[in-house]
């Protein structure tokens, strides 16, 4: 599966503004707490992999996946293979990452406002240290560049400029700073 994505820096109300006028369903609100980890056997910021894991705080609840994101694939979008799987415990799934050897990187807290929007999911992602974006994402299983020119669009028509799209996660973006 590969992830097309497009992300700006973006002010946030207009762009909820925006999607209730485009009729945008609101899906979610959530709280992310990722935890990136290096690998024993190859420097990801050089293979430009990322491995985690992610929880997810939502009404007084607590959930846990565990996610691989492989290298960038184009040069105009986020786009990547990726995989990603609930775990049950993620006291459990840090035992295990940490007994084959990962060790954390950095954490990256974020919170997500997402709405549904055409075959889109649209995030406004307020990140701690970092400040407000907006994502544009879809999955796909094969055929990338259709999906992207489509997620250009949409944020054409939320009034952003894809031109100013970041290709740095927010991991890097963080460790940049």
């Amino acid at each position: 599966m590969y992830e097309v994505e497009l992300k700006v820096r973006a002010d946030h109300g207009p762009v909820r503004a925006r999607l209730a006028e485009l009729g945008a369903e609101r899906t979610d609100v959530v709280r992310q707490v990722d935890t990136y980890y290096d690998a024993p056997h190859r420097d990801f910021a050089e293979t430009d992999e990322a491995f985690r894991i992610r929880r997810e705080h939502r009404d007084g609840e607590v959930s846990a996946k565990l996610t691989y994101k492989g290298p960038l694939l184009d040069s105009e979008s986020k786009t990547r293979e990726e995989h990603e799987t609930p775990v049950g415990d993620g006291e459990e799934a840090e035992a295990i990452v940490a007994g084959l050897g990962f060790t954390p990187a950095a954490t990256v807290e974020k919170d997500r406002e997402c709405y549904d929007f055409e075959g889109f999911t649209v995030t406004l992602d307020s990140v701690t240290d970092l400040g407000e974006f907006v994502e544009v994402e879809r999955e796909v299983a094969d055929d990338i560049e259709p999906a992207r020119d489509e997620a250009i669009a949409l944020m054409e028509r939320l009034g952003l400029d894809p031109d100013t799209s970041i290709r740095t996660s927010y991991l890097g973006l963080l460790l940049a700073e």
